[in-house]
């Protein structure tokens, strides 16, 4: 291959060299934009499903106060009954 490229830049002289740095430093720019396009997408993508996460975490922690409220009255609803005269006669 590098035998190849220096075929070329002998027929080609100092435009061949230039032309062909300049497509080395495009294609490799190219490489780098598609990198940096690929890790925004993830990102974009984790964030998504990030927020997804912070719902359901949020839903859950509003079901289990919901739940708590109503055991804490089931228990003062116990204690109450038990407390009533003639109940505890067994």
């Amino acid at each position: 291959m590098e035998a190849e490229i220096v075929g070329a830049l002998t027929q080609f002289g100092v435009a061949g060299l230039v032309c062909w740095m300049w497509l080395s430093e495009r294609r490799a720019s190219a490489d780098r934009e598609r990198q940096i396009t690929e890790a925004h997408t993830k990102l974009i993508r984790q964030d998504d499903g990030h927020r997804v996460l912070i719902e359901v975490v949020r839903e859950n922690t509003k079901a289990l106060a919901a739940l708590e409220v109503g055991q804490r009255g089931l228990g003062a609803a116990i204690d109450r009954m038990g407390s009533r005269p003639g109940m505890n006669q067994g």
